[in-house]
């Protein structure tokens, strides 16, 4: 009898880099890396945002003149925390409301991270440095086109949510 073959196995990494994304039809709009230990607490949010702000004013002036954006995110607790609420209502930033449970509402967990995880799946990385400089790389790449298809889907997926009553659904509603 010989001997069973040898499975190469895979170790995880120990590197992780968490990136917050705001983007709209015609792409990304402010990114920034999480520095390596930061929680993402409403504080660290508040200051996420405020940079956000900036952006908006500085580089999309037709809707910082005209008051004309919106902030959609999903309930996470960074998001729903009083200093974050308080924040949003004192800047005058509309927040469109997210449904609880549906993360299929969130373009970035339907496009945006589906997307980098495809292009990024079977890497190695020795630092933050290459994920981040990869990340970018990836990012890069996406077209207005495809910003443009992913709120088309979430049009959709928000319209079937609305027929839906609200209640939780599966399958792909970005048809």
């Amino acid at each position: 009898m010989s001997p069973r073959p040898k499975k190469d196995r895979r170790v995880k990494s120990n590197l992780k880099s968490m990136i917050i994304i705001f983007f709209e039809i015609k792409g990304i709009v402010h990114k920034e890396f999480v520095p390596r230990g930061q929680t993402v607490n409403s504080g660290f949010y508040c200051a996420v945002l405020q940079r956000l702000r900036e952006k908006v004013r500085r580089h999309r002036p037709q809707f910082w003149r005209e008051q004309t954006w919106l902030l959609h995110h999903d309930n996470t607790p960074a998001h729903t925390a009083v200093l974050t609420q308080q924040f949003l209502a004192a800047n005058k930033i509309p927040v469109i409301p997210h449904q609880p449970y549906s993360p299929d509402l969130a373009p970035c967990d339907f496009f945006l991270f589906p997307k980098m995880k495809l292009k990024l799946k079977g890497q190695r990385f020795d630092t933050i440095e290459d994920i981040q400089a990869e990340t970018q790389k990836v990012l890069d790449t996406l077209t207005e086109k495809n910003f443009q298809d992913a709120f088309q889907k979430w049009r959709r997926r928000w319209d079937r949510c609305l027929h839906a009553g609200g209640n939780y659904f599966e399958g792909d509603s970005g048809r």
